[in-house]
């Protein structure tokens, strides 16, 4: 975020911050190795790109922060790098929107990749690490339990923990899934 990068330019050596309550989300697409094995690596990059553009597009709209992508996985978070209320509003409304990119994606792009995402809403430690390529990140239970709610979700289903959902208002249809095992916790 440009806050940091401006901190790190006035020589400010390490940066973290903890934040009490923020929303993680993770996107994972599925059916996305497989496609990689019958598509020409400049196909496959354009493709990738089209939808993280995409996926960028709508973070910037909702004043969100994209934290990094990890192959064909997305990463952002509400409510950094400045404390915002409604942090779970507006990266659930942005899970819709991401559905919704994708869907107008694979009809361009006559595919039929689908996602898995996972939401969890917690504290989370914030920073920057590196030396020769900075790195914003984010450390703690909450990511995990985010990338554990992706993992042990749908295809085509936006999957929020119990934290996540307390935090929601009537303004979105939620439906309970009963009790799902996640890995490791």
């Amino acid at each position: 975020p440009a806050a940091f990068a401006g901190r790190l330019k006035s020589g400010e050596k390490s940066i973290a911050n903890g934040h009490q309550i923020v929303s993680v989300l993770f996107a994972d697409l599925c059916g996305f190795t497989a496609l990689s094995r019958k598509t020409t690596p400049a196909d496959l990059v354009s493709m990738l790109n089209g939808i993280f553009v995409a996926f960028d597009t709508i973070v910037e709209k909702h004043g969100i922060e994209k934290i990094k992508t990890i192959g064909d996985c997305y990463m952002m978070v509400g409510g950094l790098p400045n404390h915002r209320d409604d942090h779970a509003h507006v990266v659930a409304e942005a899970a819709l929107e991401m559905v919704d990119a994708l869907a107008d994606l694979n009809k361009k792009n006559a595919t039929e990749l689908a996602m898995r995402i996972g939401i969890h809403s917690g504290p989370v430690v914030a920073g920057v690490i590196g030396k020769i390529k900075f790195t914003y990140d984010l450390w703690g239970d909450t990511v995990n339990v985010a990338s554990r709610m992706e993992s042990s979700g749908l295809p085509g289903r936006i999957h929020l923990s119990e934290q996540t959902k307390a935090t929601l208002d009537s303004h979105f249809s939620l439906e309970e899934r009963g009790m799902v095992e996640c890995k490791g916790l």
